[in-house]
This record gives C-alpha cells, structure tokens and sequence, in this order.
C-alpha cells in the first residue's frame, strides 16, 4: 500500500468525509494520504448540481445515515448546530498551517466530535488560540489562492464531491468507496478486469430531458 500517493480531496462541511478520514486514519494508517481542502460548493456550481442538504428530504436522511456509520463503525460523532454552514474560515485555517494530518484530524474534530461551528465566536477564536493563528493569518490572498488551486486541481482531475481520493488517475467518491479505494491498493485484480474497463466505457442510451 504504501507506493501510492493519494490525493484526498475533502471540505469540512461534510460528515462523508469525516467519516472516511476516521476510517482511513484507522485501518490504514500506512497510506500516504495528501489532504487537500476544497470548497464543495464550488464544486457543485462547477456542476450545476445540488449537496445533499440542499434536497429535503436527502438532508435528514443524510444526517441519519452518517450517524448510523459512526455507530457501526465505532467511531465518535456529534451533529453541529446547523447545517450547512460556511466552511471557508475551516479550510482557509487548514491551509494556513500546511493541511497536515494533526491539522485536519482537529479541525474535523471541531465541527463533527465537539458540534462547533466558525460561527461560534468564543469557541472559534479559543481554536485560534490554540493554534497559535489570527484571523488576519487565515485571510490573506495567498491562502484564498491555494483553496481556488486546490478547487481548479479537483475539477481538472475530474473530482466531482467529496470525500474523493485520486490515486494513478483514479477516483474513489464517497465513504461508501472506503473499501474499494483500501481493495485498489492492496492490488485487488478487479482493477484489471473487463468489467471495470467496461465501466468507464458505457454508451449513454437516453438522456433526461432538461426542464425549462
């Protein structure tokens, strides 16, 4: 496992992607995973596609179904206050100190183990604190340019929402692809099958008219 790099394209807003960083940082603590904070939302305009918060009845069940995976999976969970959120003061701070593992593993720990947001004032500045940051740290042009790369970079690999893992030109969407993504690489052979070939290869047979 551990001659792949893997790109680990993620935002703060989602519970699917704390979930997988829980499960990856559990059970394959070999990977070399690069964490790299993206703004979902731009993703989603870059799409013309809706999140799951958006669509209401998908939102509670999200909710549900990402805490009945932390249930079977053991894994500590508690919802924040509101949901969405603007997760732009999280990710602009996870750039500013180098997106490490610590980093990412705190700051996912703020929203979706302690239920805080960037909105909480006192909570918020007492993670400043304690990260020996500043606002003004987290607000310059320099890191709000590394968040617009990271964004351009996703699209550009053909990332579509998060949590997505890139490894060799390969993606692996969502928390549900945790074991796939572990089966790649292990070296599991379905990657060299017809059938996986095929699916990436499937003629379109109709097409949903647009509305409007």
């Amino acid at each position: 496992m551990s001659e792949h790099v893997i790109d680990w394209y993620f935002d703060f807003i989602s519970p699917y992607a704390y979930l997988q960083w829980q499960r990856l940082r559990r059970e394959a603590p070999q990977l070399r995973l690069n964490p790299k904070p993206v703004l979902f939302a731009g993703l989603l305009g870059h799409y013309d596609h809706k999140g799951p918060a958006e669509i209401t009845p998908k939102r509670s069940w999200t909710y549900a179904h990402c805490l009945w995976i932390a249930r079977r999976h053991d894994i500590p969970m508690r919802l924040p206050s509101a949901h969405p959120f603007n997760p732009l003061p999280l990710l602009r701070l996870s750039l500013a100190l180098g997106a490490t593992d610590d980093i990412v593993d705190r700051l996912f720990n703020f929203v979706w183990r302690e239920g805080l947001l960037p909105s909480d004032q006192s909570a918020w500045q007492d993670l400043l604190d304690e990260l020996l940051v500043t606002q003004s740290d987290i607000s310059t042009d320099a890191i709000k340019q590394a968040l617009h790369d990271n964004c351009e970079q996703a699209i550009a690999s053909g990332v579509f929402g998060v949590p997505t893992a890139v490894v060799d030109e390969k993606l692996f969407w969502g928390v549900d692809a945790t074991d796939m993504l572990l089966g790649y690489v292990a070296g599991d052979t379905f990657f060299k099958s017809e059938g996986y070939a095929l699916a990436h290869n499937l003629p379109t047979a109709a097409q949903r008219k647009q509305i409007g």
